[in-house]
């Protein structure tokens, strides 16, 4: 349910990870904007090797708007960092945004009007042209397949990390007390009701992604065993074409056995052995990958952990949210 009596129209949370450069302008446009109703800006740091932290809580300080860094123990992930955002948001809508500056924070104002004028719950952001690396482009497209095949995406929509929620799906998602949250899963599952709007996108200002292959892969993981039960279906059909076509080959055999000469059959036998083997070692991959999370989950592996808050004077004048 959405929050009541929420302390702001608007809050704007940004996951901050080695973003020092980039967070003084980010901090300054966004406390320039006009939000009818007021906004608040929540800064997660989730285990930066810079000095983001001192940057977030220089900003609380010096802003005169209302500003709440979150300082994670550690380094958890975006989604992880995300979610606990959401968990200090207090506004009525909440909007996500990366801490590069692609995302022109001029666009905060449009995306929010969007949202709430026309009754949406999410809207999604989309570009026209977007200023990232080939391999970058590449990951985000092949997730967003995988999203509209494990997930049931609209066709039409991409999954872009600039997104508006309502506080009903704010309330949704955080229901969700899993170490391997996927934000974007978590919506298609609470609600259908999604808008999108174009907006534009820079060149990266300061630096390079901090998305390497390795983190890309993981958060493709916590979409694929966490949010579907694709895989398994994928290898039992797999598992019966293999048996089928075992069967097959077996037949085969039988009747080159029945004819003139004696196979060797030593050939086909090894290729049909590495086949199968590697088929049941790929099967049992994915039962362990899923065990793996759900005794990780039982066994309570943080979704992350809050060494410190700190909040603004404006901050801290406004009411928390409600459990």
């Amino acid at each position: 349910m959405t929050p009541p009596n929420p302390a702001f129209a608007l809050s704007v949370v940004v996951p901050v990870f080695n973003g020092a450069a980039s967070l003084p302008g980010l901090a300054a446009a966004l406390s320039r904007l006009e939000v009818p109703g007021g906004m608040e800006i929540v800064l997660v740091n989730d285990g930066s090797s810079d000095n983001s932290l001192e940057v977030c809580r220089a900003i609380c300080r010096q802003n005169d708007a209302a500003v709440t860094v979150v300082n994670l123990a550690r380094n958890f992930g975006e989604h992880n960092a995300v979610m606990a955002g959401l968990g200090v948001a207090r506004g009525e809508y909440v909007i996500t945004m990366d801490d590069d500056l692609q995302n022109p924070p001029e666009e905060v104002l449009r995306l929010f009007r969007h949202t709430a004028e026309n009754g949406f719950d999410v809207v999604y952001t989309h570009y026209a042209m977007k200023q990232h690396g080939a391999w970058r482009n590449f990951g985000s497209a092949f997730a967003n397949w995988c999203a509209g095949w494990l997930l049931d995406k609209p066709k039409d929509l991409y999954l872009s990390s600039f997104r508006c929620m309502s506080g009903l799906t704010v309330a949704s998602i955080l229901e969700h007390t899993g170490p391997y949250p996927y934000i974007d899963g978590l919506i298609l599952q609470a609600t259908q009701n999604i808008g999108r709007l174009q907006v534009a996108h820079l060149e990266r200002a300061e630096g390079r992604s901090n998305y390497t292959l390795r983190r890309l892969m993981r958060l493709f993981f916590a979409m694929f065993f966490n949010f579907s039960v694709m895989p398994l279906r994928i290898a039992t059909v797999g598992g019966a074409l293999m048996a089928l076509l075992g069967l097959c080959g077996f037949v085969a055999v039988i009747v080159e056995a029945l004819g003139p000469g004696t196979p060797s059959g030593w050939a086909s036998l090894m290729s049909a052995t590495l086949l199968l083997s590697g088929v049941q070692l790929v099967m049992l991959g994915m039962l362990g990958e899923y065990l793996g999370r759900m005794f990780l989950a039982i066994n309570g592996k943080p979704q992350f952990v809050v060494r410190e808050v700190h909040r603004s004077e404006r901050a801290a004048q406004a009411p928390t949210r409600a459990a």
